[in-house]
């Protein structure tokens, strides 16, 4: 277990520095010793600073955390270090699911960049104020039962 936790630690220090990581806490007995689990538990570490990250700068508006949820659980990055595409279309992108097609060119005018979770938040955020849920029709039935959508 020292083996792992050292190797978790190293490998979180690398990832985010030193003293990033005392906000993120998984229960490492739950995982075994192995390439994998150090993997698993680095990905719950980071879904967990997103979801906080999102619980931040979606206080006022906390159903945007759920469609978030249900648009990409939580993700922003594929292990690979690609921003995530969607699976129906591959233009809806990131962490809120932005669809490059419709909304990038927008989004450049507003200077944001809907690749980075920073700019990908701000535009949803963007759309939220202008259009309430509506971008993300297609996901209701996920996160509707937590709200009426905004008209």
């Amino acid at each position: 277990m020292i083996e792992l936790t050292t190797g978790i630690v190293f490998l979180l220090s690398s990832m985010y520095g030193a003293g990033t990581i005392s906000e993120a806490t998984v229960d490492v007995q739950s995982f075994t010793n192995s390439e994998d689990s150090v993997a698993s538990i680095a990905k719950e570490i980071n879904k967990k600073e997103l979801e906080n990250y999102l619980e931040k700068h979606f206080a006022d508006t906390p159903i945007l955390i759920e469609i978030a949820r249900c648009e990409s659980q939580l993700t922003h990055f594929r292990e690979d270090g690609r921003v995530l595409k969607g699976n129906v279309d591959s233009a809806d992108t990131g962490v809120m699911q932005i669809n490059a097609r419709y909304h990038l060119e927008n989004a450049k005018k507003l200077e944001l960049d809907i690749y980075t979770v920073e700019g990908n938040v701000a535009y949803a955020k963007y759309l939220y104020g202008k259009y309430g849920t509506k971008p993300w029709k297609a996901s209701s039935p996920c996160w509707g039962s937590k709200v009426i959508a905004k008209k």
